[in-house]
């Protein structure tokens, strides 16, 4: 007879990316669902990889981060932030942002404690919760600008609420949070003592018109924040899984004591890596940003042109697109049922073994209670090669009202 699993991982299931992804590949559709580049970063940042290798630099790293990250680290955010953190006692390097948010969840909360998160979320929220023994408290993200409700935020903070997780740039939205959203968030922290962890992966993907603000540079805040970001994002190396977490000393030690047994520490040769990344000049952060841009824009009027309605994001690399109001009749004229009036989930699998394009359902990024929300959307990833959206774009057109 096959045991069971632990009751606190007994209902999970597989990630919708994994599903997915497995679906892509069956049907060799283009997969604009998992939000990876399908191209590298910088060579230079290769080569520093590289070179770590053959120098031996390949044995454990320190737990909490290479003392040369860890100081590349503070330096670019002094440098973007004008933040001041210090390497050896308020910097921990992580196996990504995912174990940075991991380990911060299990080191600060406490079974019955709530957890406060926006909808839609970064899926890996909910279960750190639940396996810390947390409980979760949502708050939607209502479209087109995908804001939030200042009362109804306020009424979700009490005195069981350990802490919120703001994630800006958003994903899936692409919302950059405004200051005035997060001065409330932040205000709201102080009133009911709550720690916040800011996830902020995507920190270096904000398009024009758009100002990333981070939570702990308002008053009051630095000292009851937990900011997380990585490598991967924002050099095109997600593979490499190099995340940190910036936290006051008390809070970077719930983080270090939870870390050192979930993965103890984290490639070396690609901290080296890292480092040097971290030290590129101003003009790969803004040809990153002119480079995603050309693509969001593509891809935003391709999916317009089809029929879908478009929420352009601020940030990231993601589209959420509205397919309510996709002419019907004479786009699935040939399938045997109207996905359009089933739900995001039939949508996407449609999408992806009829048209040949693979995109996220992001309902699976929703309580059970809002996933209504979602019913109608799709996420698509837009940081791919052009050649790879023009290839989708050829798909797509398939769905272009007649």
């Amino acid at each position: 007879m096959p045991f069971s699993p632990a009751a606190r991982v007994a209902t999970f299931g597989d990630t919708i990316f994994a599903e997915m992804s497995r679906l892509a590949a069956e049907h060799q559709a283009v997969n604009l669902g998992q939000g990876y580049p399908d191209f590298d970063g910088p060579e230079s940042v290769k080569e520093a990889a590289m070179a770590a290798i053959r120098a031996g630099d390949n044995q454990y790293a320190m737990s909490s981060g290479q003392p040369a990250l860890r100081r590349a680290i503070a330096a670019h955010v002094e440098r973007f932030y004008g933040q001041r953190y210090d390497p050896d006692s308020e910097i921990t390097v992580t196996s990504g942002a995912t174990e940075g948010l991991f380990a911060a969840t299990l080191g600060l909360v406490n079974p019955g404690d709530e957890v406060i998160l926006f909808e839609p979320f970064y899926d890996a929220y909910v279960p750190n919760t639940l396996m810390a023994g947390g409980v979760p408290r949502y708050v939607p993200l209502r479209p087109p600008d995908w804001s939030f409700d200042p009362d109804e935020l306020a009424a979700t903070f009490n005195e069981r609420t350990r802490l919120i997780i703001v994630n800006t740039p958003h994903n899936p939205t692409g919302k950059v949070f405004t200051k005035a959203e997060l001065k409330f968030i932040a205000e709201l922290c102080q009133k009911w003592d709550v720690i916040a962890i800011s996830d902020e992966v995507y920190e270096h993907i904000v398009f024009a018109g758009a100002k990333h603000t981070r939570l702990a540079q308002l008053p009051g805040m630095a000292e009851r924040t937990l900011t997380i970001s990585s490598h991967g994002k924002t050099f095109s190396f997600t593979g490499w899984k190099i995340g940190w977490v910036l936290a006051p000393p008390d809070l970077t030690l719930a983080v270090r004591r939870a870390h050192q047994f979930v993965t103890f520490a984290s490639g070396t040769p690609f901290q080296a890596a890292a480092t040097v990344a971290l030290g590129l000049d101003d003009e790969y952060y803004q040809s990153l940003i002119t480079h995603y841009q050309i693509r969001r824009d593509y891809l935003a009027q391709v999916l317009q042109d089809a029929g879908l309605r478009v929420s352009v994001p601020a940030g990231t690399y993601f589209i959420m697109a509205d397919f309510s109001e996709m002419e019907r009749n004479r786009v699935f004229t040939s399938v045997s049922r109207n996905p359009v009036s089933e739900d995001d989930v039939a949508f996407c699998r449609w999408l992806t073994t009829e048209i040949g394009v693979a995109a996220i359902p992001p309902s699976a990024f929703y309580s059970d209670a809002h996933k209504h929300l979602a019913r109608y959307y799709a996420r698509f990833a837009f940081c791919k090669k052009m050649e790879t959206l023009e290839k989708a774009a050829d798909r797509l057109h398939r769905l272009r009202p007649s």
